[in-house]
């Protein structure tokens, strides 16, 4: 997940001198994408049920995936 800190923003103002637009290199932008992604995922799931840790791994180590 990318920091607002990290970022490698340049801003292009008006003649006011007001920021009207913001310039990111690629990697940051598509990292910011795919944590929206992941929220927009995080959100739809929200309600779909939970189970413990120790279920988890026993479910992982019944198909051999642990």
């Amino acid at each position: 997940m990318i920091h607002f800190q990290e970022l490698n923003l340049q801003y292009i103002t008006n003649e006011a001198g007001e920021k009207t637009a913001v310039i990111l290199p690629i990697a940051d932008f598509e990292e910011l994408l795919e944590d929206l992604q992941d929220l927009a995922i995080v959100g739809e799931r929200k309600d779909e049920p939970t189970i413990s840790h120790e279920e988890l791994i026993a479910e992982l180590e019944k198909d051999r995936l642990l």
